[in-house]
Parts: C-alpha cells; sequence; structure tokens
C-alpha cells in the first residue's frame, strides 16, 4: 500500500512536469502561432498563473476539509482535459481564456499533489519529497525531449499539446487508485477545527514564493533567450528546460541524502549561492552551449530549494498539512507569476539578458531568507541523527515548541 502510494504520487508529479515541459519547450512556436511579442507571452504566462492562485486561494478550504486525495482524483483528470482547450485555441483572446482554466486546475493538482506527498513523507517517517520532486523533473524532461523531437518535426505548438493531452488524460484518471487518505484535521480542546495557520507557514511561504520566481523565470524564458539572443534553431532552444530539468533530476534524486547530512539550512543556502553562480554563466553566456551549461549547473543546485519549502509546510501546521501546504503553494504561485512577468517586461526594456539576470538576485535572497526559515518536527529526526548538526537539531526543537505554544494561543474557528 505505501510503495503503491508513493509510486502513484511520483507519477503524478511526472505527468504534471510532462504537461508543463511540452507546453513549455515549445513557446517559441506558441509566439510565431499567434504571431505575440515577449510582453504578450509574458501576459499568457501571467493569466496562467492568476488562474492558479485564484484557484489555490478560493479552494484552499475545500482542499483542507476534503483531504488530497478526493481533490486530486478529480483536479488531476480536468487539468489533462483543459490542455485540449489551450491546444485548440483558435486566437490570442480564446487562448488566454484556455490559459486561464488550464491554470486554474493546475494549480489545485499542484497543490492536492503537495499535500498528498506530504501524507506520504509522514508515513515514511523520513525525508521524501526531493524524490517526490525528481518525478516532476523526469516528467517535464520528458515534456521537453518531447517539444524537441515535434519541433525537429515540423509540428506546431497545436499539434504537440493536443497529443499531450490527449496521452495524458486516461493516465490522470488510473492514478486516482493510488494515493493515502489525509490525517484528521487539527481540533483545539472544545473540539472545533483549528483555521489559522502559524506564523511559520507565512515565513515558509515567502522563501517559496522567491524561489519559485527564480524557477519559473528559468522554464519560461529560457528557450526564447536561447532562440531570439544566442541564435539557436527552435530545435535546440527548446533542449534548454529539458536540461535544466535533467540537472533538477539528478539533484532531487540526491536531495533528501543532502538533506540529512547537511541540514535544512545549509542546504538552502548553498542551493541560492550556487543558483546565483549557475545564472551568472547564463547571462554572459558568448553562445547557446554555454547558456546550455549554465542552464545545467543551476538546475542541478536550485532543485532543492521548492520541495524543502513544502516539506518544512507540511509539517509546521500539525494536522493541518493540506491547509498549510496550499497557503504556501499559493505563495509560491504568486513568485511563479509574477518572475516570468518581470523578466518579460524587462527584456522589452532594456534585453532579455538583463530580464532573466534577475534570477541571480533572487537566488541570493533565497540564500540570506535561508538562515531565517523555521524548522519543522521532521529537522529534530535529520539534523539530529547526523553528527556535526546539533545546531540544527536544537533550533528544531526550540521552534517546534515555540510553535505548539503560539498554536494553543490562536483563535479557532466559530
Amino acid at each position: 500500500m505505501l510503495f503503491r502510494a508513493r509510486l502513484g504520487t511520483f507519477l503524478t508529479f511526472a505527468l504534471a512536469g510532462l504537461l508543463t515541459g511540452v507546453w513549455v519547450a515549445r513557446m517559441p512556436a506558441l509566439a510565431a502561432k499567434f504571431g505575440t511579442s515577449e510582453s504578450e507571452i509574458g501576459i499568457v504566462v501571467l493569466i496562467w498563473g492568476l488562474g492558479a492562485i485564484v484557484a489555490m486561494q478560493g479552494l484552499r478550504a475545500v482542499i483542507a476539509r476534503a483531504g488530497s486525495r478526493s481533490v486530486l482524483r478529480v483536479a488531476l483528470p480536468l487539468t489533462a482535459a483543459s490542455y485540449v482547450f489551450v491546444a485548440l485555441a483558435p486566437t490570442y483572446w480564446a487562448l488566454l481564456m484556455a490559459v486561464a482554466l488550464f491554470g486554474m486546475t493546475f494549480g489545485i493538482t499542484d497543490i492536492a499533489m503537495n499535500a498528498q506527498g506530504t501524507v506520504v513523507e509522514q508515513a515514511h517517517r523520513r525525508p521524501i519529497m526531493s524524490g517526490m520532486h525528481a518525478g516532476w523533473c523526469v516528467g517535464a524532461m520528458s515534456g521537453g525531449l518531447f517539444g524537441v523531437a515535434t519541433a525537429a518535426a515540423g509540428l506546431g505548438f497545436t499539434a504537440t499539446v493536443l497529443v499531450a493531452a490527449i496521452v495524458a488524460l486516461p493516465v490522470a484518471l488510473a492514478l486516482g487508485h493510488t494515493y493515502l487518505a489525509d490525517p484528521p484535521a487539527a481540533v483545539a480542546a472544545d473540539g472545533r477545527r483549528r483555521t489559522r495557520m502559524p506564523g511559520a507557514v507565512y515565513l515558509i511561504g515567502v522563501l517559496a514564493f522567491i524561489a519559485f520566481m527564480a524557477e519559473g523565470s528559468i522554464a519560461d524564458w529560457s528557450g526564447l533567450l536561447l532562440h531570439d539572443e544566442l541564435g539557436a534553431t527552435q530545435a535546440v532552444a527548446a533542449l534548454g528546460y529539458p536540461i535544466f530539468e535533467f540537472a533538477m533530476l539528478i539533484g532531487r534524486l540526491t536531495g533528501d541524502r543532502l538533506r540529512t547530512q547537511l541540514g535544512t539550512r545549509r542546504l538552502l543556502i548553498a542551493s541560492g549561492i550556487g543558483t546565483a553562480l549557475g545564472m551568472t554563466v547564463v547571462v554572459l553566456a558568448p553562445s547557446a552551449p554555454f547558456a546550455l551549461a549554465g542552464f545545467f549547473l543551476t538546475g542541478l543546485v536550485v532543485c532543492t530549494v521548492v520541495p524543502t519549502t513544502i516539506s518544512l509546510a507540511g509539517t509546521a501546521a500539525p494536522g493541518q498539512s493540506a491547509a498549510a501546504v496550499a497557503q504556501v503553494g499559493a505563495m509560491g504561485y504568486g513568485g511563479l507569476l509574477l518572475g516570468p512577468v518581470v523578466v518579460g517586461f524587462l527584456a522589452d526594456a532594456t534585453s532579455l539578458r538583463l530580464g532573466v539576470g534577475i534570477v541571480v538576485v533572487l537566488a541570493l535572497l533565497i540564500a540570506f531568507g535561508a538562515r531565517f526559515v523555521p524548522l519543522g518536527p521532521g529537522d529534530v529526526a535529520v539534523a539530529g541523527g547526523t553528527t556535526g548538526h546539533a545546531a540544527d537539531a536544537l533550533d528544531a526543537v526550540g521552534e517546534t515548541a515555540a510553535a505548539r505554544v503560539g498554536s494553543d494561543r490562536e483563535p479557532v474557528a466559530a
């Protein structure tokens, strides 16, 4: 049962990553289909992100009550179905409406699958979230390579996305039988459910906001940077995102072990500094091969930030994991929404190189902010089980106790 749940959640991340990878890799083809500028592509990404955030915030309470399993069984197939409308949109305005729908269904799926990931992680009693997010990398890389193949074969955006949607729908339906039930919601002493999130959840959400902003900027603009700034063909430009995701896959397969050895804060600080160095290589690249190498280095080190914040969110509010993950996910998607838009407008005002260069600044903010990230109960076991990380363990114990005291003082729903 536990192995099936872990595999099913891994494959859910993979399917969501595949849908994202296909549309990101064929972004130049999307621009060519509608004859759009860089800022207009930024608006497409903005609408997608807005749809995700609206759905996340509007349905957060529903997800918390129904549980990740029930929500995911509905949201994942709907995401695949909405992808069809993105493929078949006949005009730019129709595309915006289709992308809004796709963003809403995808946002709910993203929250639910991360919440399900925390359920499986807690059942395993050890860090496995980075490994779950490795499934995303497998899917995104596969979707990106599928985009490369279709670009090389001369297929347009419509045919590529439509085929991906048709393949994804039956898989999404089949995965619904693998998920675990969520633990009972937290209740106060008088038996009423708690609805207020601890302050730690919002602190984690700020770090997730920055991390998602960095990843989104890379994902949505890597192809256009390679194509427009460095003169790569559409097929070569489409390689940027799968190479980035391949490096993230390598890093995430070892991320849980690194977190155990280094401790949460040290891992996040190292990830931020490494990301800044990798993106500096991309921004200063004289040709496409150098930029591809920079994307690989960036993916190798940035990969642990998002799964670590989601894992921390799952333990920051005991008994409210789904709601906490939903809150952090919504804040993260705010960054995913803002990053590509900022890059697009900076690119129009200056150059795409300088626009993408904002990721360097974001990465340094991650390294700085990691010093203040609150540790959850799981970090006590992680840090305490490794010599040299007693300080991390003591921090986690103290912060967990403080969070419990603060939680006891929070008001509950009437």
